[in-house]
């Protein structure tokens, strides 16, 4: 299975989560907030590489950065406001990754989507 192939299932099993096409790529979203967006390797966003930007809580983006560099990096565009953005083509670890997305979608849902979530 492709990495936007899998990104997709994980992001998309998310309560309300849909996809939108946005600047020639995936974009995953929970009523129309983006949660996550996929960079293919073939564009100026992707830097050669395939990747997922996610939304991160406040300060977490550097230390991820610094912790390990080989696998986070400052998303162009959207890395000042803290995001995220995670390599997906060698070693990706899918559970983190799952972590991640389940993270930047809490972020942005609305509470009754989150008590859903919690409920399961």
């Amino acid at each position: 299975m492709s990495p936007l192939a899998r990104l997709r299932k994980r992001c998309l099993a998310l309560p309300e989560a849909h996809e939108v096409e946005a600047w020639g790529e995936p974009t995953f979203r929970v009523r129309n907030k983006l949660f996550a967006m996929y960079a293919a390797a073939g564009n100026h966003h992707g830097s050669g590489r395939p990747a997922v930007w996610c939304k991160a809580a406040a300060g977490n983006q550097s230390l991820m950065v610094r912790a390990a560099p080989e696998r986070f990096f400052v998303p162009p565009y959207v890395g000042p406001s803290g995001w995220v953005g995670v390599w997906l083509d060698r070693g990706v670890d899918w559970r983190e990754l799952d972590g991640l997305l389940s993270d930047s979608y809490r972020l942005v849902a609305p509470k009754r989507l989150l008590a859903s979530l919690e409920a399961d």
